[in-house]
């Protein structure tokens, strides 16, 4: 493990600490995996990626580290970008009593989110 994934490793676990504890919520348990991002291709063009997902029952977050094609670092917003993602699922799911999906509601409160963070930081 290189101090790069470390440290993503710490970051992530401080902020998803901190966003739980102040929406009052159990914390949840990151994974990071080095592995590359699943994706799915048709006619050798990529046609979807997962960045990540959250598995409620588990009381995880996992994210994939490495770009679909290249095995890169994901870049540092793509990465907080994804962990506020599924951080708001389980949010959903423990606060709000939702089965978090992909609605209009969902990307306004993750946009809200994304304000709230840049406007205290």
């Amino acid at each position: 493990e290189s101090s790069h994934e470390f440290d993503r490793q710490k970051f992530g676990e401080a902020l998803l600490d901190e966003l739980s504890d102040l929406a009052k919520i159990d914390i949840v348990e990151l994974k990071i995996s080095n592995a590359k991002q699943y994706h799915k291709r048709s006619q050798n063009k990529i046609v979807s990626k997962q960045y990540g997902y959250y598995k409620p029952n588990a009381n995880y977050i996992f994210i994939y580290n490495r770009t679909a094609v290249q095995g890169k670092n994901l870049a540092p917003k793509t990465f907080l970008d994804t962990l506020l993602h599924e951080w708001l699922h389980h949010y959903d799911f423990k606060k709000l009593k939702l089965n978090s999906i992909h609605t209009k509601g969902f990307y306004e409160r993750l946009n809200h989110l994304k304000k709230m963070l840049l406007e205290n930081c």
